[in-house]
């Protein structure tokens, strides 16, 4: 009999299977441990994996079914689950995938990470990621690239490009990433994955290493919507150790079905027409659209006069809170230090120098300059005026509408060393910025392959600030459609190593 790919089912499936004694907890965490000892040498979407928590988590599991209590446990009961690798996990390695933090041990754990577990996940490991989460193609990681799995030859997306190629290759069935200007969408698209980013403040930022404290929020990766609403079910509400975190008492799971009949949904035209974008990605979209219009959605046009500024205003006050974050690694307190320097100031440079990659430091150095004397009035003080008038303009949409759709990234997949200049790796995020500048929620929703490339393609559906349920409803209705997001062809059951 061919052991199940547990990592590879949906949340339902392992749960009722579990509760049938169909198998067993601790069957779904050897075997999916197993899976990603044989397949992450292909994908290297794990930095670490953490078997011993995964059987404490699956025996407390198998005694919960053997006193016939299991309906205790939460909405991912036996679900293998694994977290990108800016979340603390006590007694995990928690490194950003730098130098500076590669020999730190969490002294405690992430709130997004504890109400995962206490859900019921069955937790695998630590998730490759770009350092510190500044990137868009998992590159910058000092620990090696995240291969996509749909084209080994290809970038996963970033910054939380291990969290997508783990779920895209079946070697977790949820996972989690953030978000500070698409980190999460742009590698659910690229990686054909459900990728949530929650609207800000719905889920707790407490435990996880901040990059920019006023952009990022941490969402889910799976293969369908249900699962992305079990999981948001399980992490979304207010953590009195999050003064951003907010109260919530929303069942993310109660409209799925309900359809889009009545909804008003909104097309912006200049994203539709925006340079770059491919006519792979704009059929894809476009398609997706008229999928709602037969469905009963109304399309409406919508505009968004200030989106245009978002990209201006996301690296401005992206890096000046990067700038401000990264002043904690100071060598003095974790982290890594420079060995035989003569003074304070000198141990300062040399470690950071030597403990931060280029990416890191570019992005330190031009937070630096923007919040210097004579340059903070000319440019972050401006960035935060559009910030205001961007926010604005959604909220004016969303009189209007109930979700908006559009393009993710405006392309698939690229090739590793593809895109070298900076300027053009950060247009992969032309199209999700504005989101996390606004703070409403956005989530990227895989509806197929591209007519060219033969890769991924995702559509995103774009909520009222605490609407998520609107965009997790049209994903539903879309799902209905294109089915749910399959394992990459080549880590299928039956091949790459099962």
């Amino acid at each position: 009999m061919t052991t199940p790919v547990f990592a590879a089912m949906g949340a339902r499936a392992v749960r009722d299977g579990l509760a049938s004694k169909e198998f067993s907890a601790r069957e779904i965490a050897t075997a999916s441990l197993e899976r990603v000892s044989a397949l992450n040498g292909e994908v290297h979407a794990y930095l670490e994996t953490t078997e011993a928590l995964a059987l404490v988590a699956a025996a407390r599991l198998d005694a919960a079914v053997a006193s016939g209590t299991l309906d205790e446990i939460g909405p991912l009961a036996g679900v293998p689950v694994a977290f990108k690798d800016n979340m603390n996990l006590l007694g995990t390695h928690t490194t950003c995938s730098s130098k500076m933090l590669e020999n730190y041990v969490s002294p405690y754990t992430a709130t997004c990470v504890e109400r995962t577990i206490a859900a019921g996940g069955i937790v695998l490991g630590k998730l490759n990621m770009d350092e510190f989460a500044f990137g868009s193609s998992t590159e910058t990681s000092a620990f090696g690239p995240t291969k996509n799995p749909w084209d080994l030859s290809r970038v996963p997306g970033g910054s939380s490009g291990g969290s997508a190629a783990a779920v895209a290759a079946g070697m977790a069935t949820i996972t989690l990433g953030s978000d500070t200007g698409g980190s999460i969408r742009q590698p659910g698209s690229f990686c054909g994955t459900v990728a949530v980013k929650p609207t800000y403040g719905v889920v707790s930022r407490y435990g996880v290493v901040a990059f920019g404290s006023s952009l990022d929020q941490v969402g889910p990766f799976t293969r369908s919507v249900e699962d992305a609403a079990f999981i948001m079910n399980a992490i979304a509400g207010h953590d009195a150790r999050d003064c951003t975190s907010q109260v919530n008492e929303v069942d993310f799971t109660a409209n799925l079905g309900e359809g889009v009949r009545g909804m008003r949904i909104g097309v912006v035209p200049t994203f539709m027409e925006a340079p770059g974008l491919t006519a792979e990605v704009k059929a894809k979209v476009e398609e997706s659209i008229e999928h709602l219009r037969q469905m009963g959605a109304e399309i409406v046009e919508v505009e968004l006069p200030n989106a245009q500024a978002a990209m201006s205003a996301y690296y401005v006050l992206g890096p000046c809170e990067a700038f401000s974050n990264m002043a904690r690694f100071d060598s003095v307190r974790y982290g890594y230090r420079a060995e035989g320097c003569k003074d304070l100031n000198s141990q300062y440079a040399a470690s950071r120098e030597a403990g931060f990659g280029p990416e890191t430091r570019r992005r330190i150095m031009l937070g630096s300059y923007l919040l210097s004397a004579g340059v903070y009035d000319a440019y972050y003080y401006p960035a935060q005026q559009v910030r205001t008038l961007i926010t604005e303009d959604y909220v004016r949409a969303y009189e209007q509408v109930d979700c908006i759709i559009a393009p993710v990234s405006p392309r698939t997949a690229f090739k590793f060393g593809e895109v070298s200049d900076p300027t053009e790796m950060y247009l992969s995020d032309m199209f999700t910025v504005s989101i996390n500048i606004a703070g409403n929620g956005g989530l990227s929703m895989p509806v197929g392959l591209g007519a060219d490339t033969g890769l991924p393609v995702g559509v995103q559906l774009i909520s009222p600030a605490f609407k998520d349920e609107n965009m997790l409803r049209v994903a539903a209705a879309l799902e209905t459609v294109y089915g749910p997001a399959p394992v990459a062809p080549d880590f299928a059951a039956g091949k790459a190593g099962e």
